[in-house]
């Protein structure tokens, strides 16, 4: 494998703008800083009712299953902004970034981890705010695929599928690769498919694609991909969506492609929720801590369990996520 010279930074801030959890009372702690009352990432927004003394109350960030952040990177004394993924509502990113006054007029781009639902519908409310913008849109080819999740009843659930006609439609330009790419000069690089060499992190039998007339087994998901970047003198920062390609094989992925060993923070969801995954936590914490991050955000899709193991293990590295949080790595 040819090896990818990534650029280094100052540093990385990444803002949960959608995720499963919202904890309001979660204090600031090291470098995370927090949005809500104990928390310094931001001020509460108010609006107005009529049922409360003073016609006004808290409009507190939503959480929904689903996952998006904001991926800041600071170098030389600038700032720049891509958005990572888009959640599931209609509404629920441009919802929260209004609540945090965060413009997305300032995005350079949005990089979609995969295809599902809870990834990528939440472009319809960016959509509307945006206009014909023409924001540059990446993501891997198989994202627009049809497919399924086979349900314990014997039946199938059948996802909604991106639309690319509506999304160019509305204004972003589609950017499609199988391969790795870079954004922002080179300082931001997404990993396009992921080599699978862990012997169990084997994907998701439950699910199919449509392909050839019929459906058909589709365990590996080839578009699920993930965002690196390289702090300097610090090491690598890996941002999955719902981390398909199965985490370990995620960050040996990107330490083969940069040739940077040194694995600074992984963020995102690890999809290790659920019995099928459930019985390879054992094997993916004792690998994540041979890998040895210096912080370690689990989100999303990664599961009660899983959490509560690698907080147990990697506990100095362990942060829990909350809708609004800052990491600033």
């Amino acid at each position: 494998m040819q090896r990818i010279v990534l650029a280094p930074v100052d540093g990385v801030h990444v803002t949960t703008v959608v995720d499963n959890s919202s904890d309001v009372l979660l204090p600031d702690q090291g470098l995370v800083r927090r949005w809500g009352p104990v928390g310094t990432a931001g001020p509460i927004p108010v609006v107005p009712t009529e049922l409360a003394d003073g016609g006004k109350t808290a409009d507190f960030l939503r959480a929904e299953h689903g996952f998006s952040a904001l991926i800041e990177v600071h170098d030389g004394g600038r700032v720049r902004r891509v958005l990572f993924d888009a959640g599931v509502s209609p509404d629920g990113v441009i919802d929260n970034l209004d609540r945090m006054a965060i413009s997305p007029d300032t995005f350079e781009a949005i990089v979609l981890s995969h295809g599902h639902l809870d990834h990528v519908m939440g472009l319809d409310g960016l959509a509307r705010r945006l206009g014909r913008r023409n924001l540059p849109l990446l993501l891997h080819p198989d994202l627009w695929s049809r497919r399924r999740i086979l349900t314990p009843g014997g039946g199938a659930w059948e996802l909604p599928v991106p639309s690319r006609a509506g999304i160019e439609g509305a204004g972003f330009t589609v950017i499609e690769d199988r391969q790795p790419s870079f954004l922002l000069d080179g300082m931001l690089l997404i990993t396009g498919e992921v080599d699978r060499t862990t012997d169990f992190e084997t994907g998701m039998p439950i699910h199919q694609a449509w392909r050839d007339g019929d459906w058909r087994p589709d365990p590996l998901i080839h578009d699920d991909q993930a965002v690196v970047l390289h702090v300097r003198d610090k090491g690598l920062v890996v941002l999955t969506g719902c981390g398909h390609s199965g985490i370990i094989n995620i960050i040996r992925h990107a330490r083969r492609l940069t040739g940077i060993d040194r694995l600074y923070a992984v963020l995102g969801g690890f999809h290790l929720t659920g019995g099928i995954f459930e019985a390879i936590i054992p094997q993916t914490v004792a690998a994540l801590e041979a890998a040895a991050p210096a912080v370690v955000v689990p989100a999303h899709c990664t599961g009660w369990k899983a959490q509560q193991a690698l907080a147990a293990r990697l506990s100095d590295a362990f942060h829990p996520n909350s809708v609004g949080s800052r990491f600033e790595l």
